[in-house]
């Protein structure tokens, strides 16, 4: 085969691969919904060699039988709640968590702090809505993000309480009473404490919030007032449906990835669609863990005690909505004693190290795909330059100096066989006149010419084939890094995780695309001269749709290419001379 057939085929092959792995990572995370998934297999519980934590929900058998009218059968029930080591009844169905929580304004109350508004249910306890005010919803709007909400069409909201024998969630949720129906937090830590007393039990559940901090503190207090033993689990979960919101910024509406994560023995990030656990429950004993929702730039995350052995399950609900969560150790309150338990709510965006610091990989929320090897470092380089620079635009400016940089002597290599290519055309040609009609003897006589020159006619596909994997790495940095959302650079530029809205830099792009090609040998078969004159063209028409920060770093790139390619291509032409 001809040394200029392999050229063209490697070319079209890397940008084929190119194509393939965006679109399929894109439509995998941001396109729509599957309309199907294959069967989940249920993950086994991991043997810790403490008592098992059991947490049973409607329609499963259980080993623990229960009093009821019909034997051991379980009344019609609302599955919100879990039911814990020998729960009697069932939640009633007009107590629901949340059940018209913003019909009923007078049970809800109002937290602020610089960097969390919240609205509890006083029925259950639950936080029902969650705004992050440092976010807004479009670039320089006044909308902030709204994560955690319940409405008619949507329900995004965490839940927590105790089941079990005794537990307040077990028959029905509690309403507890608070001090105030609103409050307000300018700085350090607040501490919200709801009460709800019976004769024999009295439940606190305390929030203590962090001005600074998106970490939410949950802790269960009982106080044991009767004559016999309080035996409970506590539970803690996020329940959400499976549709996902719009995101701007991006032509055709392509809607952020939705769904749960855990962390296991076995795998330090599990990441399952909530189409999986309409299959099967999911399922797995973890010492402390986590269960997460994910949201593209966001996260909410419950957080068990460490050292505890917790309980972790995702399944799908009768409603048709999601649980995402755990059920704690069983805890006994002999009478007239108390005791606490509790777990941290992390609602908020997905930064890394603070992730990292709440629990063992919870950073890992953050999913650069299968090149998180390659997008981590990057990520941490482009922080590092930004906060020297302070403009994340600039930084990627940096960033793709260093690449290149680094990269000198392979693309110094390349531009000189391409240089030397340039030089032996005339040659080559002379071949392909004289050996028109045996194709055999053409390439013996091209290779021979190539290796006397020291011309390698793959050599300007080696950038293209080295500077993918950056490509990739760097797409999933700009989209998936919550320090890149709305992020300006300069003038129109307002968003470089968003598409540049007036095309100037994927326009710009494909003009340095086309110079390069002006410095490059032209190919002598007719076909790849066709192919490589529509690149620029087709480059252009797809860097329109991608964030204007990566079309920014391919054009300093190239930009930068250019510069080496001329430079190195000078040298050549003058030591041949």
């Amino acid at each position: 085969m001809p040394s200029t057939e392999v050229q063209r085929i490697v070319l079209l092959v890397a940008l084929g691969v190119l194509g393939y792995v965006l679109v399929y990572t894109w439509t995998q995370d941001f396109g729509p919904g599957r309309q199907e998934s294959p069967p989940f297999e249920e993950a086994p519980l991991i043997d810790t060699g403490a008592d098992p934590v059991i947490a049973e929900f409607p329609g499963e058998e259980s080993g623990v039988a229960r009093e009821s009218g019909q034997g051991v059968q379980a009344p019609a029930r609302d599955d919100d709640v879990p039911v814990g080591i020998a729960a009697p009844t069932a939640p009633q169905a007009e107590t629901a968590p949340g059940a018209g929580a913003f019909e009923n304004d007078e049970r809800l109350v109002h937290v602020r702090t610089p960097v969390h508004e919240v609205w509890i249910d006083r029925r259950g306890g639950d936080i029902v809505r969650l705004k992050l005010p440092r976010f807004s919803e479009e670039v320089g709007g006044e909308e902030t993000v709204t994560l955690l909400d319940q409405r008619y069409d949507h329900i995004y909201v965490a839940q927590s309480g105790l089941i079990g024998a005794d537990g307040g969630d077990s028959n029905g949720r509690p309403l507890y009473e608070a001090g105030a129906a609103e409050y307000v937090v300018e700085e350090g830590q607040f501490e919200l404490t709801l009460r709800h007393a019976s004769d024999d039990v009295v439940l606190a559940k305390r929030f203590t919030f962090d001005a600074d901090d998106y970490l939410i503190t949950v802790a269960q207090d009982v106080v044991n007032r009767s004559a016999e033993t309080f035996e409970a689990q506590m539970f803690a979960q996020l329940k959400r449906d499976a549709t996902r919101p719009t995101k701007s910024g991006v032509p055709f509406g392509p809607r952020p990835y939705v769904g749960a994560a855990f962390t296991t023995p076995e795998d330090r990030y599990d990441k399952i669609d909530f189409e999986d656990l309409d299959d099967g429950t999911y399922r797995v004993e973890v010492t402390g863990g986590w269960a997460a929702v994910l949201q593209h730039y966001f996260v909410s995350s419950w957080v068990g005690t460490p050292g505890e052995v917790n309980a972790y399950y995702g399944r799908r609900l009768s409603d048709g909505n999601y649980a995402v969560g755990f059920v704690g150790p069983r805890f006994v309150v002999p009478p007239n004693q108390r005791a606490s338990v509790g777990a941290k709510l992390y609602v908020g965006p997905k930064d890394q190290r603070r992730l990292e610091q709440i629990a063992p990989h919870l950073n890992l929320t953050v999913d650069y795909g299968f090149l998180w090897w390659m997008s981590v470092p990057l990520f941490y380089v482009l922080d590092a330059i930004h906060s020297v620079v302070g403009n994340w635009g600039v930084a990627i400016i940096l960033l793709t100096f260093c690449v290149k940089l680094l990269l000198y002597p392979l693309a110094s290599a390349s531009y000189r066989s391409m240089a030397k290519m340039k030089k032996v055309m005339p040659q080559v040609k002379r071949l392909q006149e004289r050996h028109s009609d045996n194709r055999q003897k053409l390439s013996q006589e091209m290779m021979a010419l190539y290796k006397k020159e020291g011309a390698n006619p793959l050599g300007g596909c080696l950038p293209l084939v080295i500077q993918m994997p950056v490509f990739l790495a760097l797409y999933w940095v700009l989209i998936e890094s919550v320090e890149l959302r709305q992020a300006p650079f300069v003038f129109w530029i307002k968003d470089l995780a968003a598409m540049d809205s007036y095309f100037v830099l994927p326009l710009l792009y494909g003009v340095s695309f086309y110079a390069m090609q002006l410095l490059n040998p032209p190919p002598p078969d007719p076909m790849q001269a066709k192919v490589m004159k529509a690149m620029p063209i087709v480059f252009t028409a797809l860097f329109i749709f991608f964030p204007a920060g990566l079309v920014l770093y391919w054009l300093v790139n190239n930009l930068l290419s250019l510069l080496q390619q001329w430079y190195i291509t000078r040298k050549v032409e003058k030591a041949s001379a």
